[in-house]
């Protein structure tokens, strides 16, 4: 399958173009400016905007699947909105199916279905609940585009780590341990990634975590 990763230089981004090479399938790598990282063998590298619509539908145009994995730099929380918007419209031009990979915040609270992630100190620290808002509102914005279009919620903690290939998948509620904690590594987030784009579920927003 032919996959364009946007967002190819980022934690999420550059662990699911790795995955998809070491699956077998026709990936391009799009980065916004220079690239520090080697690719794996095979890997078309492309400078691209996410936010130019037109620029993106040329590169989707044939492609089996989207993957947006962009995360705003601190202080730009305002522009996940927006960058998600455009990608969709260039997916929705391509006709091509999008996974995005946003956030944990709109997911429900284990034994609270009344409250979400974005609202609870527990999970989402001071520092970070301007990114968690965004994310919310990023899967609102999905919810609201004609786009074929899956969200992936991450667990509340996403590092880098060791690919274990196991994972549990959910719905809408947050997934915890036994511990309490909810987490995942970004290379089996990977996993999980490239597990839906070669095997499609009838849902639009699901979680994973271990």
């Amino acid at each position: 399958m032919r996959i364009v990763v946007i967002g190819a230089a980022g934690m999420v981004g550059s662990r699911v173009v790795t995955e998809a090479a070491n699956r077998g399938h026709d990936l391009v790598a799009v980065f916004r400016g220079r690239r520090s990282a080697a690719l794996p063998p095979g890997v078309t590298a492309v400078d691209g905007d996410a936010n130019d619509p037109d620029d993106m539908s040329g590169l989707f145009d044939g492609t089996g699947a989207i993957v947006a994995a962009t995360r705003p730099a601190a202080g730009h929380e305002h522009t996940v909105v927006p960058t998600t918007t455009a990608l969709l419209d260039a997916a929705a031009t391509a006709r091509t199916r999008i996974l995005v990979v946003g956030g944990a915040a709109p997911l429900r609270i284990p034994g609270r279905s009344d409250r979400l992630v974005v609202d609870s100190p527990e999970y989402v620290p001071q520092q970070w609940r301007t990114l968690a808002a965004a994310s919310a509102a990023q899967l609102d914005a999905c919810r609201a585009h004609p786009a074929d279009w899956v969200y992936l919620s991450p667990p509340a903690v996403l590092e880098p780590g060791r690919r274990t290939g196991e994972y549990r998948r959910g719905t809408t509620t947050l997934i915890t341990g036994a511990d309490g904690s909810s987490r995942i590594s970004a290379e089996d987030l990977a996993v999980a990634v490239l597990d839906e784009l070669e095997n499609p579920r009838d849902v639009k927003h699901f979680t994973v975590g271990y």
